[in-house]
């Protein structure tokens, strides 16, 4: 079996192979479409046992999600690949089809790797998503991107659904992340990159890279990627020809201000990579550099990134098990990140001079960059976070089976998970929704919760056969506690997946209550004092009378305890 498989790569190598893609026929002025790009992957993979497609679930659009994967020795087994220690690089095309330029640069690797142009190393492996946004790259044009100078047509940023992708890796609203997350957790990537294009200010870099916050990476795994390789990637693009900068994101162009490194909270791609103490790279060409040059960029960043992970293979999987193995000693874990202002790196800004002219479209002063007068000036840059919103790990959350869209979403994500065999009292930590404010525009498809304030109570609840038990203790104990704690950034109840608590649904007319509270008020003595203590207190209380008796309906059994009561639960 071996020999045959050799030899078919001898046959392949030297028996004239090659593709031309659309991209280098049109001599770079065209991107290839959804479908002459899954047809070059389907001739790979009949041609060469190198590449191997496959399908994983659908996508909002109709179609499957596909996955391509690239061996030297020809195995397309991520179970396997784990077990021989080889580094898995997974790589996201097309989450924006108007920034095409990843699959045209993955489409020029594969077949270069197939006809030994490129070597991909003995221990590494790809797993590469072709076109991830099909809905939004069937939908094609040429004026979406009017910022963008080519290729000539191109994809739209929405889905199907109009929805942008690159917010939706934790709250799962399309097919397409629901299938993504089963891809992820296939092959557990050691590194993704998603590949992009800025919309922004311009420079004088064609390439630059938003990198997984550090801090958040957990360590030692964020501090090997800040000190190791990281560096010894800007290092092999710059004798490539490329000079690397950090993904600009100036607070305004007054470089003595500095720059902060992109938060990247759980719904945008190296923020869901970094759940999983997987490095996320997002490549981010520069819009107005000429095509040819942004594939390129994006062709050259890949490559860089498999043979740097090739020649510090031991070291990444080392770091990264330690990283997994830290957190799983860890008993708190930070939901929120803020810039330190005090500590910074220097870093060299290739930029162009700004001037005011005069707009020949309402002859008015506007800004503009004069790209006849470049400069390099030095720029603080702050990627150094420090923790703030902690909160502690519980041994289990328990999660009541009717919440399905949450359970749905856990079992994508490779959570393990089960299910209570009989009735069960259990005393748990609870939370009481105290406060929130909620978005008053829509953002992808919701009306998002913020500024979450809880009360912490302990309870003693009957939970019912069939509701779920997660233990905390593996390998997604940081996805959990990110998702399913209500003050996370990006937690669902943040994405409003329990908004059905935050709506009393019973109630009581005044004058029939009125009589139920004076009676309760009798029989209950102090609570009496307390209503009293808190009239004498609060004087405008004291003089509404609609107040006072819903404070003691709220303080009443007649209350129903599932008005604002967070429905996962804690075990200590």
């Amino acid at each position: 079996m071996r020999i045959n498989f050799i030899l078919s790569l001898l046959l392949i190598s030297f028996s004239g192979f090659s593709q031309t893609t659309p991209f280098e026929k049109s001599k770079g002025t065209e991107s290839a479409t959804y479908f002459e790009t899954i047809a070059l992957y389907q001739q790979f993979d009949k041609q060469s046992p190198v590449v191997s497609m496959k399908t994983i679930g659908t996508t909002d659009a109709g179609y499957p999600l596909h996955l391509v994967l690239v061996s030297k020795d020809g195995t397309a087994d991520p179970a396997n690949w784990r077990k021989q220690q080889k580094v898995v690089i997974m790589v996201n095309n097309g989450i924006h089809p108007g920034e095409p330029d990843g699959i045209d640069a993955s489409l020029m690797l594969v077949r270069d790797i197939i006809t030994r142009k490129m070597a991909l190393p003995d221990n590494v492996v790809l797993a590469i998503v072709p076109v991830y946004n099909i809905g939004g790259s069937i939908n094609r044009g040429g004026f979406s991107r009017a910022n963008q100078n080519g290729p000539l047509e191109y994809g739209f940023r929405g889905n199907a659904q109009n929805l942008d992708l690159n917010r939706d890796f934790t709250k799962a609203d399309s097919y397409n992340a629901q299938s993504f997350a089963k891809a992820f957790h296939w092959v557990q990537p050691d590194i993704l990159i998603d590949n992009h294009v800025s919309d922004g200010a311009d420079f004088q870099h064609v390439f630059t890279l938003l990198t997984s916050q550090y801090n958040k990476l957990g360590e030692p795994l964020g501090n090997w990627l800040r000190q190791s390789f990281e560096p010894a990637l800007y290092q092999q693009m710059d004798k490539k020809g490329w000079k690397l900068f950090p993904y600009v994101n100036f607070d305004s162009y007054d470089l003595s201000r500095g720059m902060t490194q992109f938060y990247d909270p759980p719904r945008y791609s190296s923020g869901y990579a970094a759940l999983f103490q997987t490095i996320g790279f997002v490549p981010e060409t520069h819009m107005l550099k000429p095509y040819p040059e942004r594939v390129q960029s994006t062709y050259d960043f890949m490559v860089t990134v498999m043979q740097q992970a090739a020649a510090m293979a031991k070291e990444l999987k080392a770091t990264k098990k330690a990283t997994q193995n830290a957190l799983m000693q860890t008993q708190q874990w930070p939901l929120a990140w803020t810039p330190n202002r005090n500590k910074n790196d220097n870093l060299t800004f290739l930029g162009y001079q700004r001037d005011t002219v005069i707009s020949e479209v309402t002859g008015l002063p506007i800004m503009q960059y004069n790209r006849q007068r470049p400069f390099s000036g030095p720029v603080k840059f702050f990627s150094y976070f420090d923790s703030s919103k902690t909160v502690n790990i519980p041994k289990y959350y328990v999660i009541p089976q009717g919440w399905h869209h949450v359970t749905d979403r856990l079992k994508e994500n490779n959570v393990q998970m089960r299910r209570l065999e009989k009735d069960t009292v259990i005393t748990v930590k609870a939370y009481k929704i105290e406060s929130y404010k909620t978005s008053p525009r829509a953002y992808e498809k919701h009306y998002r919760q913020s500024e979450v304030k809880v009360q912490a109570v302990q309870q003693t609840i009957t939970f019912r056969k069939g509701d779920y038990l997660v233990a905390t203790n593996q390998p997604a104990r940081r996805y959990l506690v990110e998702m399913l704690e209500p003050t996370g950034d990006d937690s669902f109840f943040s994405w409003n997946y329990f908004d059905a608590i935050l709506q009393q649904k019973e109630g009581y007319s005044d004058y029939r209550w009125e009589q139920v509270a004076a009676q309760y008020l009798k029989d209950h003595p102090e609570l009496r004092q307390q209503l009293e203590a808190k009239k004498k207190a609060d004087p405008e209380f004291a003089k509404n009378s609609s107040a006072i008796l819903n404070w003691v309906y709220k303080n009443s059994p007649y209350y129903e305890p599932a008005h604002m009561r967070y429905p996962v639960f804690s075990i200590e």
